[in-house]
């Protein structure tokens, strides 16, 4: 399953500070309605994504009825993104 999309880049801060791209309400509908094939446990959904040139592997996070896409700082410096920037990713969920 392939999506698009574009969102805001929020930042979590814990004893280490976390960056994520919320995925928007219909997006992660459609998710929803194949996660149950793709999850390994609590949830988290495996996916290849892609921002600008950068390709890379990660899984997504359930939260509050929608997902959050993992921005390490390998994925996020080479784009210059910090928290609030949009940012348009496409990526496929590992079925």
């Amino acid at each position: 399953m392939h999506v698009e999309f574009t969102g805001r880049v929020i930042e979590w801060r814990g004893p280490s500070p976390f960056y994520f791209a919320a995925v928007p309400a219909e997006q992660a509908a459609d998710i929803r309605e194949v996660a149950a094939l793709a999850t390994y446990g609590w949830g988290a959904v495996p996916v290849d994504a892609r921002i600008g040139e950068t390709a890379f592997t990660t899984s997504l996070f359930p939260k509050d009825g929608s997902y959050l896409l993992p921005l390490k700082n390998a994925v996020r410096k080479p784009q210059g993104l910090s928290a609030g920037d949009e940012v348009t990713v496409a990526m496929t969920v590992q079925l």
